[in-house]
């Protein structure tokens, strides 16, 4: 399959997710970075907006299995990755996985469980394995992760760690629709939902070839070097207590690898990681409390230090 027709299924996903969700082109071009990067995505917005909806449309649109994980308070560690039960006749125990054992992963509400419960999830998405009774199983690939959480909710609720977000490629933020796309919605909701005719665009054959191809994305020096000073610059701002680790560094050239594969690019420009950057970077950075006080966002702490720092000027090519 060339170049040309694995872009053109992509694009093919993303209108899938277009038949579904209005208005929400960005969020389902955002969710598939992360997937192409083999990373994972932390949707976080109020009720209704469409972020359970629009997991189950990415899951149908690439032929994956789907699990979903309801998260809440009484819910314990074996509950998402599985137990082991002794079967008597048998006289062995048998090994009954839990719903982490799926594709596409849906893990609603995360923020209403215990951290011991959302720690389940840790392995799963730092190593696609898991550990239970001293043994380690892998999980299938492509195996990712869409979490959710509401923001205005704090009740009953468990903010994940720094740890835990730190294991997110990218945050992202629905919002509502503008007043016209809520009308095309409404006239949506009269029908058949569109979920219910969606046909796969790719298979996960294709997904895998195209998840290696993506690393293959031309990054050069002058980019490398661009996105470590971002980094090290929002470790030493004067409204940051705890800047972006390495692990965000990485994380933001592969998600840069994999937009510039959709935009049909085989290299990496300046403009993906500036555009790119306040996804990745927002919710590894803790401010300081003062900073809080005068309502200064992690956004635009980003957008100062970027504005900052030489834009590299050399032709990439490779």
């Amino acid at each position: 399959m060339t170049s040309e027709l694995k872009n053109s299924k992509l694009q093919e996903v993303l209108e899938n997710i277009d038949k579904v969700m209005i208005g929400k082109r960005k969020s389902a071009e955002l969710s598939i970075i992360a997937l192409l990067a083999g990373g994972h995505v932390l949707l976080e917005d109020v009720p209704g907006v469409g972020k359970t909806m629009m997991v189950k449309a990415l899951a149908k649109s690439i032929g994956a299995s789907f699990k979903r994980i309801q998260f809440t308070p009484d819910l314990l560690p074996s509950d998402v990755i599985g137990v082991s039960i002794y079967n008597p006749k048998e006289m062995e125990f048998v090994f009954r996985p839990g719903p982490i054992m799926g594709n596409i992963i849906l893990a609603d509400e995360i923020n209403r469980t215990s951290p011991k419960t959302q720690s389940a999830l840790l392995e799963g998405m730092e190593e696609s394995s898991i550990t239970i009774d001293g043994v380690t199983r892998k999980l299938e690939r492509p195996f990712f992760v869409m979490a959710t959480q509401n923001p205005i909710e704090y009740e009953g609720t468990y903010p994940l760690p720094e740890a835990q977000l730190d294991r997110f490629l990218l945050k992202i933020k629905m919002g509502y629709p503008e007043p016209y796309e809520e009308m095309e919605v409404l006239q949506r909701a009269q029908k058949t939902p569109p979920i219910e005719n969606l046909q796969p665009a790719i298979t996960i054959e294709e997904l895998k070839t195209i998840q290696q191809e993506v690393k293959e994305v031309f990054v050069d020096d002058t980019i490398k070097k661009y996105i470590v000073d971002i980094a090290n610059k929002t470790r030493i701002h004067t409204n940051v207590y705890l800047g972006v680790s390495p692990r965000g560094s990485i994380a933001l050239m592969k998600a840069c690898q994999a937009y510039a594969y959709i935009q049909g690019r085989d290299f990496i420009i300046p403009d993906d990681v500036q555009y790119l950057a306040p996804f990745i970077f927002a919710h590894r950075i803790i401010l300081k409390s003062e900073a809080k006080y005068e309502g200064i966002t992690t956004e635009e702490v980003i957008d100062r230090v970027i504005a900052r720092i030489p834009v590299p000027v050399q032709r990439l090519v490779k």
